[in-house]
């Protein structure tokens, strides 16, 4: 396994260029040439008939590769020319090659875009790194615009962010770490950071992107790239009582015969939210003991199904979001590793005022004078409780549920106060 110095030596000496820069001969790609006819044959033997110009686009090639590619697939016989359009040859799949593919197909079913070298995956996540990012006050109060946020806690968000490390939010429910969590994930989304479509190791393949969590960029400035690549915004990716240890390392597919990435690497450049954190099927201890080397110097190691460690890098913001307390659920040599802890509280009055305010507004709820102090004066003295940010959202939804329900426009007087209150607490413990 090369180590990342010699990973760092292998870029500067141009063995391998950036996702800007568009290969033009198989050699450029950096994958073994073996490895990409097994594909390319693959990939004929399952569109049945393609022009080398389309197989070009379906492995994500220049055409010059594709061309290259074809050219040995004809001299071993394993594709034949049906046809030309104009220059450019139509070929079809041979009794051989559809042998061949078999074989292939066998030992692994992938047959989509080329990938790229773990070297050149692990160059590029370094080079976008969320610890290079600068974030400053507008960036933030940009991003947070939506929310009732007080400046002390802002200057706290944009700290955490600027440090790259992980983040701790802490607190009751219902005080929005959940929302503050993918909100700071806002702040970042404005970079556009390259990810690959797939990496080969070993003539296996691990997909990276994925459709449901990587946001392909709208910029058009991208120029003739290397198109194993896409240009994305940086990912965001929340896992909250479902994740297992077993999410955490790669997922091999036994029927298709190559892996997935697991959801951190699908997250590198990022951010990862671990939400409700002490609740997931892994415990807390498990989680530490998997994650100590990498929250401390972000890198991770992988497993192949062979037992072969693979060392990829862990270049994310992860941000944990729980109701217990920290102290509760890790051991300080954790906690260490987390270097920002925020606790976050009830509203004051006046944030909840104008958080019931906004979310009444938005859903075109009108209110009678005074609605919301009686709801604060009902939450403190008959309920005995502090003032969550989650409240206005609530009761507003009550009335407006009720409201369809009777056929109305919703209104937030007192009965339609009392009845949603009632729907919504517990009644208070004598």
């Amino acid at each position: 396994m090369a180590s990342m110095l010699q990973m760092q030596d292998l870029f500067k000496t141009g063995l391998f260029s950036g996702p800007e820069q568009r290969p033009e001969t198989v050699a450029d790609l950096g994958v073994r040439k073996a490895f990409l006819e097994d594909l390319a044959l693959k990939i004929l033997y399952v569109s049945g008939s393609l022009s080398v110009l389309e197989l070009s686009e379906k492995m994500r090639v220049a055409y010059e590769v594709g061309t290259e590619l074809f050219v040995h697939m004809r001299s071993e016989r394993f594709c034949q020319v049906t046809g030309m359009g104009g220059n450019i040859p139509h070929i079809s799949i041979t009794t051989d090659g559809r042998n061949r593919a078999g074989e292939l197909l066998s030992h692994s079913q992938y047959a989509g875009p080329a990938p790229v070298t773990l070297e050149s995956y692990v160059e590029q996540v370094k080079k976008q790194s969320v610890r290079d990012v600068n974030v400053g006050p507008d960036n933030v109060e940009r991003a947070f615009a939506h929310l009732v946020v007080d400046p002390e806690r802002l200057r706290q968000f944009g700290t955490a962010l600027n440090s790259g490390s992980a983040i701790f939010l802490y607190g009751p429910p219902g005080t929005g770490k959940t929302t503050f969590a993918e909100t700071l994930s806002h702040v970042l989304s404005k970079d556009d950071v390259w990810i690959p479509y797939a990496i080969e190791i070993d003539s296996q393949v691990i997909t990276v992107f994925d459709p449901s969590i990587h946001q392909r960029s709208t910029s058009s400035n991208v120029g003739d790239h290397d198109g194993r690549w896409i240009l994305c915004k940086r990912p965001k990716i929340l896992v909250g009582g479902e994740l297992t240890i077993d999410m955490l390392d790669l997922q091999f597919n036994p029927q298709s015969k190559y892996y997935v990435g697991p959801v951190q690497m699908k997250a590198n450049n990022g951010v990862l939210i671990i939400d409700d954190f002490g609740r997931q099927r892994v415990r807390p201890e498990e989680l530490l003991n998997r994650w100590v080397v990498p929250l401390d110097r972000r890198i991770d190691f992988l497993t192949l199904a062979g037992g072969k460690k693979i060392e990829m890098p862990f270049e994310m913001l992860v941000v944990f979001a729980s109701n217990i307390d920290p102290a509760e659920l890790v051991d300080q040599a954790f906690l260490r590793r987390i270097q920002t802890k925020i606790k976050i509280g009830s509203c004051t009055d006046e944030q909840f005022t104008e958080i019931f305010r906004r979310y009444a507004t938005e859903q075109s709820v009108e209110c009678e004078d005074g609605i919301c102090n009686d709801l604060i004066q009902f939450i403190r003295t008959a309920l005995n409780q502090e003032l969550r940010s989650c409240y206005p959202r609530d009761i507003v939804n009550q009335v407006r549920w009720a409201a369809r329900y009777e056929g109305k426009t919703p209104y937030l007087d007192r009965t339609s106060l009392m009845r949603a209150v009632e729907a919504y607490f517990l009644p208070a413990a004598n």
